[in-house]
């Protein structure tokens, strides 16, 4: 963690699932200090009295805010910015609320970044932002077209280096599948599952916070990284619990909510076409080209055409040996079934 040694990290969101995981990572390295900016003061509080550790700063705010957003902003080094509207359905019925949290919110913290001399932001989307179809995959497509021309304006030498990240499903984050059905399984109840066949990606917390590392010390302005990730169905993810709890509960199907596909695509088959392959993970550079189209309207890119995108339906699926190894890194499922330690 050198690249951090005596610096100040901000981490918009701070209180949610990643913010976690990072202060996990971080709070014995050399890191100077580590801002945590979000509206909900008693997550905040929570969390104050839970790490007692004077690294961490917390602050009070909104990313709709732009006051509040300067505010925090003086002194800050590095930001992963993860703040966001994020359940699916509720953003379909209030998709204004979406677009001021995901879009303008990102708008202001790039922009206070930008005032402030940030050396490096990491923006954190989502695989729902590819050929999006519910308002939270727009707004957060939205969020990456923010932050990706905010980037190519400042350009190599600006003193600001702006990327994305898009990840899938995070597995036990706050509002995922896994602690439902873990709850619904224990008090005897039927596992609720909206299409067996769904798949998505799966990855844990800490290949999250791994690709965000990644991103910031590999990004140039305007990139989008990826990483690659197996993928499992929902028929297989919740066979994988019943096995790992020896229970047996029923599976009881209830359709497809509002906005949900049957799978994900983490990268767009156009993007495929121009991404860069580095092992384990996906750099997508920004298009370069300016608004001059004449002289690039003759030049067709033949590519495109010829690759197919990347989606859970074509990556590396799990099978359940697979996936029931894949849970048992989870903190979550570990301390659910005493098995620290073991």
């Amino acid at each position: 963690m050198s690249i951090f040694k005596d610096k100040t990290l901000l981490i918009t969101g701070g209180t949610g699932s990643f913010g976690n995981a990072v202060l996990k990572r971080f709070l014995d390295s050399d890191i100077k200090e580590i801002r945590i900016f979000s509206r909900d003061e008693k997550k905040q509080d929570d969390m104050r009295h839970r790490l007692q550790n004077p690294k961490v700063k917390f602050y009070i705010g909104d990313v709709r805010d732009k006051r509040s957003v300067d505010g925090v902003m003086r002194g800050v080094d590095y930001i992963f910015h993860a703040a966001a509207l994020k359940q699916v359905p509720s953003c379909e019925f209030f998709p204004t609320q979406a677009v001021r949290t995901n879009v303008l919110g990102t708008e202001n913290v790039l922009d206070s970044a930008i005032q402030f001399g940030v050396k490096n932001v990491v923006v954190l989307s989502t695989d729902k932002a590819a050929y999006p179809i519910n308002a939270m995959g727009i707004s957060k497509a939205l969020m990456e077209k923010v932050a990706t021309a905010k980037g190519r304006q400042l350009g190599e030498t600006g003193e600001t280096t702006i990327c994305c990240t898009r990840y899938g499903n995070v597995m036990a984050s706050r509002g995922s599948v896994i602690p439902l059905w873990v709850e619904q399984m224990k008090e005897g109840h039927s596992i609720t599952i909206t299409d067996p066949n769904m798949s998505r990606f799966m990855m844990t917390l800490d290949n999250a916070v791994d690709l965000v590392l990644y991103a910031f010390q590999n990004g140039h302005n305007g990139d989008l990284f990826v990483q690659k990730a197996p993928a499992a169905t929902l028929s297989v993810l919740a066979e994988s619990l019943k096995e790992l709890y020896h229970l047996n509960n029923e599976v009881k199907v209830i359709g497809t909510r509002h906005g949900e596909k049957l799978y994900e695509t983490l990268v767009t088959r156009e993007e495929m076409a121009k991404a860069i392959d580095m092992g384990d993970y996906y750099r997508i550079p920004c298009d370069q080209r300016d608004l001059n189209y004449d002289k690039f309207f003759v030049e067709g890119d033949e590519k495109v055409a010829t690759v197919e995108d990347y989606h859970s339906h074509n990556t590396a699926r799990l099978d359940i040996a697979g996936m029931k190894e894949l849970l048992l890194k989870l903190d979550f499922i570990r301390d659910d079934l005493n098995l620290e330690g073991k």
